[in-house]
């Protein structure tokens, strides 16, 4: 009677790598709002000096092309840029981390026998749980925005996925996707304390 278990977990096996396969197409969001934050005080913003990203001392073009994409979504959103005295200060990093995932799949294979009594050989099947082990390199970008006069962090988004080789052209894509998923989760315009529409 083991046999109707198995297959019951094979088939929720298989469910669950579609589901999966449906999600893989963009990066997992998280963000962290600061309650007692007043937004509609913000109406200007600049890049920290120097960014998280630039700790050693240099810049890069990953590191330009994610400032763009971080000016582009808060230029929609009405923020002003201002080097001289904003209201927000955005800060980013980018943290890859090598990763390792460890399941089961259910299986099934037949094994044969020979029958004396009947004169011919008899299949019958068996299930097993087979272990797989997978290796890959998974990237976060976080990115901060900052009360410039009070120094405290008021809203924090990641963007967490796989990291894949890629050339510098499909990497600055991949950049721009996650600051733009990071941002559809940014609830606010420059001046406006409720989240925008």
């Amino acid at each position: 009677m083991r046999h109707p278990h198995r297959f019951v977990r094979f088939v929720l096996a298989c469910v669950a790598i579609a589901l999966l396969a449906s999600c893989a197409s963009g990066p997992r969001v998280r963000t962290e709002l600061d309650p007692e934050a007043d937004f509609s005080r913000y109406r200007s913003y600049a890049f920290y000096q120097p960014l998280a990203m630039e700790e050693s001392g240099y810049s890069t073009y990953l590191t330009d092309r994610i400032k763009a994409s971080v000016r582009r979504e808060m230029d929609a959103r009405g923020y002003v840029f201002d080097e001289t005295s904003p209201d927000l200060r955005v800060n980013f990093q980018a943290v890859v981390q090598e990763k390792t995932d460890v399941y089961t799949v259910p299986r099934t294979d037949v094994t044969y026998f020979y029958s004396y009594r009947h004169r011919h050989y008899v299949a019958v099947p068996y299930w097993y749980d087979q272990t797989e082990v997978s290796r890959y390199t998974e990237g976060t970008l976080t990115i901060d925005v900052v009360d410039a006069a009070r120094n405290r962090l008021v809203w924090t988004g990641d963007a967490i996925g796989r990291v894949v080789q890629r050339t510098p052209q499909e990497r600055a894509a991949a950049a721009d996707q996650a600051v733009a998923a990071i941002f559809m989760q940014f609830p606010f315009a420059a001046g406006s304390s409720p989240p925008a529409p």
